[in-house]
Parts: C-alpha cells; sequence; structure tokens
C-alpha cells in the first residue's frame, strides 16, 4: 500500500520523502502499463494488437514507460519543493527524449508524461504536506496559472486541432483540474468495478469507454477530424446504453468496434491517457473506492 503517499496531512522527511516519491513512480508506471493491457480500446495498441498503429506495438510501450519511470519520480520530487512549471517541464522534455530513445523515434508517451507528470508533482506536495485536497485541485493551484500562460507548442497535432477544431486538449484538462479525470473517470471506474465484480480489465474498459463517450480526443480529432470523433463517441454511448461490460457478449461488441476504429484509422489516444491519469488518481486515493478499501 502507499501509505506514506495516502497520508497528505502528516510531514514526512528525509528518507520517506524520498520513498513516497519512488512510491508515486511506480504507481504511474504501474498505471500506464494496465492502461496499455485493457483490450479491446477500440484503434489503440494493447497487449493482443497494434490497433491503427503500424509504428509502435506492445514493447515499443512497455519499453516507454520503462524509460519515463525514473522521471515520474523525479517530478514527484519536484513537486515537493513546489518547483516552479519551468523545472516541471525540463524534466518533462528530459523524459521525452528518453521516450524518444527507447521507441527509436516513436511518440508513445508525450500526453502521459505530461498529465501523469503533473499528478506526481502535486503528490508530491500533498506527501509533503505542503498542499492538501485532490492532486488535480493541487495542479490547478499551483502550477495552473503557468500552464495558461505558457506558450502552445506550434507544431503539435494537439495545437492544430485546437486551431482547427477549438478542442481543450492536455493543457485545458491540466487547467482545469483534470476535471475529467474526477467528474467521468474515477465514477465510471467505480461502477466499472462493481459491473465488473473481479473482473478489474472489464472495469477499466468500462471506465474507457465512458471518457470515449464524452471527451473531445484531439487525437480522434487529429486522424478523423469532427466527423471520426462524432462516430467514436456515438459507438462509446451505444455500447454503454446496451449495457457496457455487465452486458452479455460485450467482449464481442467492443472487438466489433475495435475492428471498426481500425478501418476508418481511429485512435483515441486522449482517453488513453486520462484512463491512466484516473487509475493514478485512484491509486493516490483520489477515489472514495479507493479510501474504502484502504480503509478495510
Amino acid at each position: 500500500m502507499l501509505t506514506e503517499v495516502l497520508a497528505p496531512r502528516r510531514m514526512l522527511q528525509g528518507r520517506q520523502i524520498r520513498s513516497a516519491a519512488a512510491e508515486a513512480g511506480a504507481a504511474a508506471h504501474r498505471a500506464m502499463l494496465l492502461e496499455l493491457y485493457t483490450h479491446p480500446k477500440p484503434g489503440l495498441v494493447s497487449h493482443v494488437d497494434c490497433g491503427s498503429h503500424s509504428d509502435m506495438d506492445v514493447k515499443t510501450f512497455e519499453a516507454s514507460a520503462a524509460a519515463v519511470h525514473p522521471f515520474m519520480t523525479e517530478l514527484s520530487e519536484a513537486g515537493r519543493r513546489l518547483a516552479p512549471m519551468a523545472t516541471l517541464r525540463e524534466i518533462g522534455i528530459a523524459a521525452e527524449t528518453a521516450m524518444m530513445r527507447a521507441t527509436g523515434g516513436v511518440n508513445t508517451h508525450r500526453g502521459a508524461i505530461f498529465g501523469l507528470g503533473l499528478l506526481c508533482a502535486a503528490s508530491g506536495a500533498r506527501t509533503a504536506g505542503l498542499r492538501d485536497g485532490r492532486l488535480g485541485d493541487i495542479v490547478a493551484q499551483v502550477w495552473g496559472p503557468a500552464i495558461a500562460c505558457h506558450p502552445v507548442v506550434p507544431d503539435s497535432h494537439g495545437t492544430a486541432v485546437l486551431h482547427r477544431h477549438g478542442a481543450g486538449g492536455a493543457r485545458h484538462e491540466a487547467i482545469s483540474g483534470f476535471a475529467t479525470v474526477y467528474a467521468t473517470g474515477l465514477p465510471a471506474l467505480r461502477v466499472g468495478q462493481r459491473m465488473a465484480r473481479r473482473d478489474a480489465a472489464a472495469a477499466r474498459l468500462h471506465c474507457f469507454f465512458s471518457l470515449l463517450a464524452t471527451v473531445g480526443d484531439t487525437a480522434l480529432l487529429h486522424r478523423g477530424g469532427s466527423q471520426g470523433l462524432q462516430f467514436a463517441q456515438g459507438a462509446a454511448r451505444a455500447f454503454l446504453a446496451a449495457g457496457s461490460v455487465a452486458a452479455a457478449g460485450w467482449q464481442a461488441r467492443a472487438k466489433t468496434l475495435h475492428r471498426q476504429f481500425v478501418s476508418r484509422n481511429l485512435s483515441p489516444g486522449g482517453c488513453a491517457d486520462l484512463l491512466a491519469m484516473t487509475l493514478f488518481a485512484a491509486t493516490m486515493g483520489d477515489d472514495t473506492l479507493a479510501d474504502a478499501e484502504r480503509a478495510a
């Protein structure tokens, strides 16, 4: 259990703080792998197949997650010092460099480095007793203004769809305190856990479809435009309306959607990042079900 990380009001020192940062880094690494091993997430890479991608597979993502792992720990340590956004950005750039080196130049976890990295920084601030509350709220309070003021990366896919479609993307999520994680992701994960009982992968899949049904995913907009996004959201809503992972034959329906996404070259990478962030937030105690399980 992440007992030290999950005790924001208790002041920790020295070795305890370093251990808590390592625990946060390990939790972020595990969240990335759990997202990867959730199948079938329509159009996305998993341990089963490559989805809509020809330049990456499960081994690419595993190597990327391993390369990024130590930087998540470093971000938690920086958060414990309430380091400015410029410092967090430097660590994030170093993480991206390590990711690119590990994958041969393939962008696998850029969104996760940004989102999970900020949540790791928030966990550091909370563990040190410098801030209290949900991790997303800490991000918005401590680093949100600097994120809002920083210019958008001019050549990113997210920037392109921001100008073309008016989508908010990862930057908007961070400024809002990752509102989607708390309003959609964590509640859906709880519902999925009740639906699937002991099937953790099915619970994660319900969470993923719930995110897909509502999020204006910039990765989908980049690949499929507004029509692609509408198709993806409509398919996710229909899956949920049919009973999601509690309905008989749900696996076959999910696999059919996966094939349809691949045929349309759709890949909801933003929702994959949000799933990983949701899993991390739950592990770190931001979810009421995780709190209940820890108290039991």
